[in-house]
């Protein structure tokens, strides 16, 4: 089944501007057009799932660009999108502990504020910092402060 531009604008909820700039810089290299209209297929929907995903990672266009050409090269090929996607595994691997230090930290701050809430004050919290917070949140504190 084909899809057109508008459509698959939808699907992905990107605009219909960035999709022909995708088309422009070359990273749906087998696209089908009718009358000159684009169709996007199967190939191009999975094209479109990898672009975003690597676009997500942290690539620009142009290594998203070189990635599909080496794509379109066959399976010599293979070592360096690997490579490539090993790279951005790792990336994201360390972006997520970034975020999730400080997750810790907002999680920590939550309920230190909820207890200064309840309390009136921060005089009881300070007396409990570092070391003798509550066991279900010291783990917490523990991990946001670390180095």
């Amino acid at each position: 089944m084909a899809y057109t531009i508008g459509q698959i604008s939808e699907m992905f909820r990107l605009p219909v501007s960035t999709l022909r700039y995708y088309d422009k810089e070359g990273l749906f290299p087998n696209m089908e057009r009718s009358s000159g209209i684009r169709q996007f297929g199967s190939q191009e929907i999975e094209a479109l799932r990898v672009i975003e995903c690597l676009k997500k990672s942290g690539l620009e266009i142009k290594e998203i660009k070189q990635f599909v050409e080496w794509c379109s090269k066959g399976s010599d090929t293979y070592p360096l999108r690997l490579e490539m996607l090993r790279c951005q595994k790792k990336n994201i691997e360390s972006e997520m502990k970034k975020l999730e230090k400080a997750l810790d930290m907002i999680q920590f701050k939550c309920w230190y504020y909820e207890q200064a809430i309840e309390d009136g004050n921060e005089l009881r919290l300070n007396e409990m910092i570092p070391e003798h917070l509550p066991e279900e949140i010291q783990p917490i504190y523990n991990r946001a402060h670390e180095d």
